[in-house]
């Protein structure tokens, strides 16, 4: 680091300048030209450092997953649900999977505070021979700001927001995945008729995750309230 914070002193070789961005008084001792050139050059690097990190906060929210309803197709028989079963009580996250048989569906609940992954559920699901119909997450909110085509980051993953109208999310909420392979095919292609955004059919942050400060190629879950 080519430069010093310090305490006011009598010299004509200090110079004070007050950083509005980071909010307090700092002295420069001033250096040859091309020293002086870095100090600027790393003042500037560490504003926009600052900047992104607003920009992520304001797209960030409290929320933790609390459990999930999953529908399985392709089912025939007992033994077709019981191995679905088995492979999602091997998730990590998962603590415990009841079976609803008549409705061909599983109620998963997350084990509290554990990192929850949507892919592992629909992988587990295929794995054993099927596929996933729907997937409809109950998770725990604290004045989140939804709104149509809007992009949350809460529980480590990104969500984009699909035909919901402006809200404040709180408490326990629904809420259900609708990326492809979480819903058949038809229903994928009416959802995507509802949005103008490419993030529903690429299912990556692309430049509008980038504008706000989310990695371009970052994994994209499209939901729908």
């Amino acid at each position: 680091m080519n430069f010093m914070r310090c305490l006011p002193v009598k010299t004509e070789q200090a110079v004070p300048r007050h950083d509005e961005a980071l909010n307090f008084m700092t002295l420069y001792v001033a250096l040859p030209p091309h020293k002086s050139l870095i100090i600027i050059q790393t003042v500037s690097q560490m504003k926009n450092i600052v900047l992104a990190l607003l920009l992520l906060f304001t797209i960030s929210t409290h929320a933790q997953f609390k459990s999930a309803r999953l529908q399985a197709l392709g089912l025939t028989c007992a033994m077709c649900s019981n191995a679905i079963t088995k492979a999602l009580k091997t998730i990590p996250f998962v603590e415990t999977v009841e079976v609803d048989l008549q409705n061909t569906s599983y109620n998963l609940k997350f084990k509290e505070g554990a990192e929850v992954n949507f892919d592992a559920i629909r992988k587990k699901v295929e794995g054993a021979g099927f596929t996933v119909g729907m997937l409809s997450v109950v998770a725990e909110f604290k004045d989140a700001k939804v709104k149509n085509d809007a992009l949350l980051m809460f529980g480590g993953q990104v969500f984009h927001f699909v035909n919901v109208k402006e809200q404040v999310l709180n408490g326990e909420q629904q809420f259900r995945i609708i990326n492809k392979y979480f819903v058949p095919l038809k229903e994928a292609k009416k959802f995507q008729s509802l949005s103008k955004s490419e993030i529903l059919k690429t299912e990556k942050a692309g430049a509008e995750g980038k504008a706000l400060g989310v990695d371009a190629a970052a994994r994209v879950f499209n939901v729908t309230i």
